[in-house]
């Protein structure tokens, strides 16, 4: 079947497919005559247990550890249990991250009137420079700021990247 098929019965983007081409998670499907990529079941199949370990937020890395011990059938659970328990950490980690931004902005906007004045609280908090702030940025301390600032689209995710 054709990039397009498989796209639609794996529920990627034909873009994801090349990406993850691209990226070495998956082996370049093999080419008809005229140069198309040509899918069997098996590859949707894997292709669909990418996306579902997407869709749980596993970072590339993850996912190829995943598709190794998935591969392996002397593998052991605990060695999935793990990758799973970290994603977990990792993602209570972010949810705490994004709170705590959501309750500084929270904080500046109930201090900012929001009338006619060109006066704006939020705009001093923002400008000025870190020692001189009154209000807690932890998620900054944290490189929260940065990783969670100008999210990627999925089709575009780097290796290693994942999706909060």
């Amino acid at each position: 079947m054709n990039i397009g098929d498989a796209a639609a019965r794996s529920g990627l983007s034909a873009k994801m497919i090349r990406y993850y081409e691209q990226v070495g998670l998956i082996v370049p499907a093999s080419r008809t005559a005229a140069g198309y990529r040509d899918y069997t079941p098996r590859d949707v199949h894997m292709l669909r247990f990418i996306a579902r370990a997407r869709d749980l937020g596993f970072s590339i890395a993850d996912i190829t550890a995943l598709l190794d011990l998935w591969r392996d059938e002397a593998r052991r659970s605990a060695d999935v249990k793990a990758l799973a328990k970290a994603r977990i950490e990792d993602m209570r980690r972010k949810i705490a991250q994004l709170q705590d931004m959501a309750d500084t902005l929270e904080t500046l906007v109930d201090s900012c009137a929001g009338d006619d004045r060109a006066d704006c609280p939020i705009l001093k908090e923002l400008e000025a420079p870190d020692g001189e702030r009154s209000h807690s940025y932890r998620y900054k301390q944290s490189g929260a700021s940065s990783a969670l600032r100008g999210r990627l689209p999925r089709d575009n995710l780097k290796q290693g990247q994942s999706i909060v």
